[in-house]
């Protein structure tokens, strides 16, 4: 199942050779909603593909606040993890399954290896790097320039998108926190979305128009 998962969702950018090895190479790694894949300060010995679920990348700041990143999709590749492994640093992200995940895990000395080798991994993770740096700019953007209120909707719409639902379900406390900001504030920001006839407010549930 995991093979035919990997082929799935990677033959689009790895070749079949490449695949073949990485299946005979990595590991299986599970995980449940909320679990920490990756935390600040690890020292990374694998490379994550992602098969299946959702994960979110986090920030953190000198008092432990959180701030959201970007989300990983299946099909892709955490790029900061990579460039820590590139390094030999440790993590500067957190990594927290959206939902429950599964990942093939990759062992790192192999990375730079394909690099030079493989002209599909090469390209996957040049594309990979690209998005990441996309999204990145967008949060900054997002930070610097959009009101609180338009960044809480971005980040329903996005939600609601990663789901492929109109309804998500989660607390006002984990979204104040993915946006670094106080339950106070997005619980108001919420009753006013609401007003706007923009999302349908219920218990730890929220309905996107």
């Amino acid at each position: 199942m995991h093979s035919t998962l990997l082929q799935e969702k990677f033959s689009n950018h790895l070749d079949k050779q490449l695949l073949s090895e990485i299946e005979q190479i990595s590991k299986i790694a599970t995980y449940k909603a909320n679990d920490i894949i990756i935390d600040i300060g690890q020292t990374l010995q694998f490379i994550p593909l992602l098969l299946r679920g959702n994960i979110k990348i986090l920030r953190e700041d000198q008092n432990g606040n959180e701030l959201l990143i970007y989300f990983l999709e299946a099909g892709e590749t955490c790029t900061m993890s990579l460039t820590c492994c590139m390094g030999s640093i440790k993590s500067k992200i957190r990594a927290v399954a959206e939902k429950d995940s599964t990942l093939v895990m990759i062992p790192v000395q192999h990375m730079q290896k394909w690099f030079h080798q493989n002209e599909s991994w090469r390209n996957f993770i040049l594309e990979s790097y690209q998005v990441r740096f996309d999204e990145m700019l967008e949060t900054i953007d997002n930070i610097a320039f959009m009101k609180m209120d338009e960044r809480l909707l971005r980040y329903l719409i996005s939600k609601s998108q990663l789901h492929d639902s109109s309804t998500i379900n989660i607390k006002h406390q984990d979204i104040a926190e993915d946006l670094h900001t106080s339950r106070v504030v997005i619980s108001r920001l919420l009753k006013q979305l609401e007003n706007q006839n923009k999302i349908k407010l219920s218990r730890n549930k929220i309905e996107i128009f």
